[in-house]
């Protein structure tokens, strides 16, 4: 089933008792982690958008919660070693990846093309949340983050203003980005 977010089209949605979810954001500072800081090994190359990404698509890295900021570098360096080694990608396949802490990780970054939806690289943004989410619930910190992420993303010029939001889902035959995650999507609609 298609539950995509055109992000023009949201008003209102059970659950937030104002009809917005800006209370998500409100008194939280988005912490990004450079590639540098965290170690990423160089990218074997790099293709960049030819515009604004029309689509945001959302995933889960399917693997341990990071809880720690330590254990965030380890999947990290996990992930991006399984997408440049096993899987012959050019760097780690995400563009952004999100801890359970809020931290935001730099993957590929803005304005360039990932390797994280078959067919839809080209015209989207890629956010992992990192951990299984058939198992566990996104935390309010990593959704906030992610919220302010993809506004960042829009003042910057790198995300059209009314951006679809999916998950990975919605464009392959996935179980990502999990229950729980996927069932929270509409909680990272901007207004």
């Amino acid at each position: 089933m298609d539950r995509s977010i055109h992000t023009s089209d949201v008003s209102e949605q059970s659950g937030v008792a104002d009809g917005n979810n800006t209370e998500l954001t409100q008194g939280v500072c988005l912490r990004l982690v450079s590639r540098s800081q965290w170690g990423a090994l160089a990218p074997v190359s790099q293709e960049r958008l030819k515009g604004p990404a029309q689509k945001a698509i959302i995933h889960h890295t399917a693997l341990w919660p990071c809880r720690s900021h330590q254990d965030c570098l380890a999947q990290l360096r996990y992930t991006q070693k399984l997408h440049m080694q096993d899987r012959d990608f050019h760097d780690i396949g995400y563009n952004f990846l999100v801890g359970v802490d809020g931290t935001v990780y730099e993957g590929r970054g803005w304005g360039i093309v990932g390797a994280h939806a078959k067919g839809n690289n080209y015209d989207s943004l890629g956010i992992a949340f990192m951990g299984n989410f058939n198992d566990e619930t996104p935390s309010l910190a990593a959704l906030s983050s992610t919220k302010q992420l993809l506004q960042r993303g829009v003042n910057l010029g790198y995300l059209q203003p009314a951006f679809t939001l999916l998950g990975h889902r919605d464009v392959a035959k996935t179980e990502c980005p999990g229950n729980t995650l996927y069932e929270a999507l509409w909680l990272l609609a901007l207004h």
